[in-house]
């Protein structure tokens, strides 16, 4: 039954062929299997979707989405980016705080509040009943307004939440004294951001992931590779915006961008794939090369 749409997301999203092959391999199974954990469950189940930046997983999520919607589920598709601070709130966290975290990304950039307020009413959504969800816009590095928030309708059987650090645990203390890239070295001299970051971690975000019923992963073969990858999704984003965004960045702001997430990253690739019910192994091509299932 999932062919067709296959097919036709693949043409959608301008995908090469090979996902076809690869989706009927690897995500038509786990598909099945989320749709028979949600129908053996009398609560809403809290998907959680880990991969670093430029994995995939914001695809994998549509399609994900896609096929169970297809077999009659009603599924709330959230990404922890879309709750982000917004940029005046993000530049007095950095006047507060440390500077870097005027950048977004890091734990402590998103307002886990709000994630948690809405997480909590996708619980009860009854039928009809509407829940509006934030939109981030990248390009422009802010928020979008109220009018451009998405809106989900009840009743919803399962939440899908992906995120380039979903699932992470803290790192311990004595990990943080160990600088990772040049960033860290010139700016965050004394520890004090990485510090900050890790303690929000370890806070309500938390709380967040405490919620999972599954987690997914997709594991790239390395953080350099992500960084190539990374590049990628941002020459996308520079083609399909207008020449006024903003917040669009060469190859040396990337550099540095990317090294804000350097450390966390890292972390869940030598951390996450032991926790992940299903863990899904990427070759440099990007394509999935091993499936690995944990959940019963």
């Amino acid at each position: 039954m999932y062919s067709q749409l296959i097919s036709n997301f693949v043409d959608q999203e301008s995908l090469p062929s090979s996902y076809i092959e690869d989706a009927g391999k690897f995500v038509v199974p786990l598909v099945d299997q989320i749709a028979q954990r949600i129908l053996g469950s009398a609560d809403t189940l809290f998907i959680g979707l880990n991969g670093a930046q430029g994995t995939g997983k914001t695809t994998l999520a549509k399609l994900l989405v896609k096929l169970l919607e297809a077999r009659g589920f009603g599924i709330a598709n959230l990404s922890i980016d879309d709750f982000y601070f917004t940029k005046a709130e993000r530049q007095l966290l950095a006047e507060k705080q440390h500077p870097l975290l005027i950048t977004r990304g890091v734990p402590g950039t998103h307002d886990t509040s709000l994630l948690l307020k809405k997480i909590t009413e996708f619980r009860n959504l009854e039928s009809k009943q509407v829940c509006e969800v934030p939109r981030f816009n990248k390009a422009m590095d802010d928020r979008c307004g109220l009018s451009d928030w998405q809106r989900v309708t009840g009743p919803i059987d399962s939440v899908l939440l992906e995120g380039w650090f979903v699932g992470a645990p803290p790192q311990e203390a004595e990990d943080l004294g160990r600088t990772v890239n040049v960033l860290e070295e010139s700016e965050d001299k004394d520890g004090s951001w990485r510090e900050f970051v890790n303690t929000q971690l370890a806070g309500q975000y938390q709380a967040v992931f405490d919620q999972l019923d599954l987690l997914i992963m997709l594991k790239a073969p390395s953080f350099e590779q992500v960084f190539e990858w990374r590049a990628l999704q941002e020459e996308k984003l520079r083609n399909l915006s207008s020449l006024h965004a903003s917040a669009i960045m060469d190859e040396d702001q990337l550099e540095r961008f990317i090294q804000h997430y350097e450390r966390i990253t890292r972390h869940c690739l030598e951390y996450l794939p032991e926790k992940a019910d299903y863990l899904y192994e990427l070759g440099s091509d990007h394509r999935i090369f091993k499936a690995t299932a944990t959940s019963d």
